[in-house]
């Protein structure tokens, strides 16, 4: 056996040897303030939020009807518009429920773009390209995520109530 060498300078005074945490254990995902307004749900802005997401929803699903019943509408074309970019981003918003608000939303948008534009080369490059098509596959793709973010939200749940 040998015996433990002494510590170096730079070793003798780390601030680990005195119980400090390195930088990466102070590392956080930033929570909501502790605020009682906040807490308590009545501070302004709090009662659009639920307004806001039933009027999105509204205008995506009568985008999506207006699109696939074909309806000569001035407004088909903004509220599918809407829809086509509406339903992946909820629907990739939700895997990244720990991101901050700003860089969410970013990253939402941006992938809602990406799958639409996937969506359309898929089907053009296999030539069965249609508005209808590309609805559905849309719709069936964002609520596949969504549904995948349910079942692991649940089993988190069900984990957690064992342990």
């Amino acid at each position: 056996m040998t015996a433990p060498r002494p510590l170096r300078d730079i070793e003798a005074r780390h601030p680990a040897l005195r119980g400090a945490k390195s930088p990466m254990q102070t590392i956080r995902i930033k929570t909501p303030s502790t605020d009682s307004a906040q807490r308590s749900g009545q501070g302004p802005g709090r009662d659009l939020s639920p307004l806001l997401a039933g009027a999105a929803t509204a205008i995506g699903g009568v985008g999506a009807v207006l699109a696939l019943a074909d309806v000569d509408s001035p407004l088909r074309g903004p509220f599918t518009l809407f829809f086509l970019l509406a339903a992946p981003s909820v629907a990739i918003g939700a895997v990244l429920r720990g991101l901050e608000p700003f860089g969410r939303v970013l990253v939402s948008v941006a992938g809602a773009v990406a799958v639409d534009m996937l969506v359309a080369q898929g089907m053009l490059a296999v030539h069965r390209w249609s508005v209808h098509g590309g609805i559905a596959a849309v719709t069936a793709i964002s609520s596949l995520v969504l549904l995948l973010v349910l079942v692991r939200r649940l089993r988190g749940r069900t984990a957690r109530r064992r342990a």
